[in-house]
């Protein structure tokens, strides 16, 4: 481990952290895109290439059934183009149409739609696989620490004193999830979006009911970056238990879908927060501040460093699955509206709705980009 660790803060991470980051997303992407090409195979259909990275090509070979596996030279993302496809985004090609019927038959252009629909699920899919497969290393090397969460001092002028909370009140549920673990407390009150919040707590050995509403507190986070954040005031007692939990390969397994289920509902809700308007656009991420995590996180350890590659494996799964043109889930929705209609959907239809698409993902970027360059003071 110290080899590792060795390894990442000293070649591996510059001081932005991007040679990290860049292993994570090719690693992550490479995965993704695997799902989609080894789904197009077990049908049997045509693969003209499997690119890591977009543009002019670095390095790459062609293998025994004539796909091109190739290095690009902007590295963030990748692509699988089947045969019948013109670009890298899956357009069918006009030029298809014309095709032997040879050639149509390995085609996943002319494939039944329940197939493609298989083949665009088959990424996202592949990545919380890969989200499982790590939390399940995780649980099974080191298993699982928690601390109860029996609350010490309710800090003065808080929403939990407001509230009426006491030291030494057990949380026992939030909004009727069961609370285990103090981490799990903090979790829920973070991505609360300052909504109110239902508290069922143990006290003198009754069950008690208390609501409270979580109030935005500037604080820094472990960047020392100064964030809004939804806090009720709570801390932990000292008299709180800590326990280790440790797995059997089947409990692992267990916990590791488990925990990766937690972690897709927790990002919906926060995307769905940052769609109604409770939380601050200022919070998405881009690369330089994704590299700035990686790197924090990596000076902690090996674990930390597998546990936010699995994070972002589920992130990248999880996005990929919006029904928005140019994603997999926007291939999802047309085969879906053709599953329904009978047909595909028209080729100006699609073609404004890969228009849109692009101008969103890259609208999103950008501001993602530019909440970066900001946090860096740059300006």
């Amino acid at each position: 481990m110290n080899i590792f660790h060795q390894f990442l803060t000293g070649w591996l991470l510059t001081p932005a952290g991007f040679p990290a980051f860049l292993f994570y997303i090719t690693l992550v992407v490479f995965v993704h895109e695997m799902g989609h090409f080894l789904m197009a195979r077990f049908f049997d259909a045509k693969v003209d290439a499997f690119s890591i990275g977009f543009g002019p090509e670095i390095f790459g070979f062609n293998d025994k059934r004539g796909t091109r596996w190739k290095l690009c030279c902007i590295p963030v993302g990748g692509y699988v183009k089947f045969a019948g496809d013109a670009d890298a985004a899956s357009t069918p090609d006009p030029e298809a149409s014309r095709a032997s019927e040879a050639e149509r038959a390995q085609m996943m252009l002319f494939r039944p739609v329940h197939q493609r629909a298989l083949v665009a699920a088959a990424g996202p899919f592949a990545n919380f696989l890969l989200a499982i497969a790590l939390f399940f290393g995780l649980f099974l090397y080191s298993g699982h620490t928690i601390v109860t969460p029996l609350t010490g001092e309710v800090i003065k002028a808080s929403a939990a004193e407001a509230a009426g909370f006491r030291a030494g009140d057990l949380v026992v549920r939030i909004d009727g999830r069961q609370i285990d673990d103090f981490a799990e407390l903090q979790e829920v009150v973070a991505t609360s979006g300052g909504q109110k919040l239902s508290f069922d707590v143990l006290r003198d050995g009754q069950l008690r009911t208390i609501p409270v509403t979580p109030r935005m507190v500037v604080r820094q986070d472990f960047l020392g970056r100064a964030l809004p954040t939804p806090t009720v005031g709570l801390t932990l007692s000292p008299k709180a238990k800590v326990i280790t939990r440790h797995y059997n390969p089947l409990q692992a397994l267990g916990a590791a879908t488990g925990r990766t289920w937690e972690v897709i509902s927790l990002s919906l809700k926060g995307v769905g927060q940052l769609i109604t308007g409770r939380a601050n656009l200022d919070q998405l991420q881009g690369p330089v501040g994704i590299a700035q995590i990686t790197k924090k996180v990596a000076e902690f350890g090996i674990l930390p460093f597998i546990g936010l590659l699995a994070f972002l494996s589920v992130s990248i799964g999880l996005i990929n699955l919006f029904p928005i043109p140019l994603l997999d889930g926007g291939h999802l929705l047309y085969y879906a509206c053709e599953a329904v209609l009978g047909r595909p959907l028209g080729e100006r239809v699609q073609d404004v709705g890969f228009r849109l698409g692009l101008v969103l993902v890259l609208g999103l970027m950008l501001l993602a980009t530019w909440n970066d360059i900001a946090r860096l003071n740059l300006f």
